[in-house]
């Protein structure tokens, strides 16, 4: 259902408020640099310091903009299940394709909740839903047997996976069924997550490198390893770079050099990343060839 590049879109801050035509142009940029689908309101998009009409508005924005040339997967992950089911709603109607919906955070339900989240959510929506897996932030996990029990729903379409154990491709794969939508959350790990059945990344990188992004997950779907292996140690100092602080930090720095005017902002309590981070990301770009 969905493949390739994804970037998980910055959302661009101009003095205290979203920049919606900047954030328009951000869309039209990935467009053309072959992002094959992008995920407004994410992580990576500074969700968590949005209110509920800023958010729906980014999700809109982003949809409008995007004009049918790419799949839209909004972010619509709350740890209150309600909320999640209200972001769900309001995102579908706006012309979203997809839901990506992560873990409840916070809460740390055991897996009987985990399942009962989801269920409720894709029981009450024919919204196609993508499982969001970050235990690094929300220290909940899913097990195995509960992602497969929840891929037997209709919507329940796939798994971004940023649970760093790239073993689970080929559980999950086992689990779930070959039709099953497994995306990278690590594009450190992307190679490997793709070797082994991986269908593409949600990606913070793509934000800064798109088109190298999206040659990087070509050579992996054709099974051209040797081009794949190349682009990624081109990519991968940046990879780390772009969380050499807190993110997004360093991927809206890294903006402002490869999108002049892109705006040095972001929301409390993310700050802009330190001197450190902002020379690892400047040598990043240049071994990218983007600076």
């Amino acid at each position: 259902m969905f493949s390739g590049s994804i970037p998980a879109l910055v959302t661009p801050i101009r003095d205290g408020r979203i920049d919606e035509a900047e954030f328009r142009a951000f869309v039209d940029w990935q467009i053309e640099n072959g992002s094959s689908a992008l995920v407004p309101c994410g992580t990576t998009g500074e969700s968590a310091t949005m209110s509920i009409e800023e958010h729906d508005r980014v999700v809109a924005i982003c949809v409008e903009q995007a004009a049918g040339r790419v799949p839209v997967i909004a972010g619509c992950g709350s740890n209150h299940t309600s909320v999640a089911a209200g972001h769900m709603d309001r995102a579908q109607a706006s012309g979203a394709n997809a839901a990506l919906v992560v873990l409840p955070y916070y809460n740390r339900p055991n897996q009987d909740g985990v399942e009962a989240h989801f269920r409720f959510l894709a029981e009450r929506s024919d919204m196609p839903i993508l499982i969001y897996n970050v235990p690094g932030r929300t220290v909940t996990d899913i097990t195995v047997e509960t992602m497969a029990a929840l891929a037997a729903l209709p919507t329940i379409v796939g798994v971004k996976d940023a649970s760093g154990k790239v073993e689970r491709v080929a559980a999950q794969r086992l689990a779930c069924g070959p039709d099953f939508c497994q995306l990278s959350g690590n594009d450190d790990m992307a190679l490997g997550f793709m070797a082994m059945g991986g269908k593409g990344c949600i990606s913070v990188t793509a934000n800064v490198a798109p088109r190298l992004c999206a040659d990087f997950q070509a050579a992996c779907a054709e099974g051209r390893w040797a081009d794949a292996l190349a682009l990624q140690d081109r990519l991968f100092p940046l990879h780390a770079a772009l969380f050499s602080d807190a993110s997004p930090g360093p991927t809206k720095y890294a903006l402002t050099k490869v999108r002049p005017g892109f705006p040095e902002e972001l929301r409390l309590p993310m700050t802009w990343p330190s001197e450190a981070s902002r020379k690892a990301v400047d040598a990043a770009l240049a071994h990218a060839g983007l600076a």
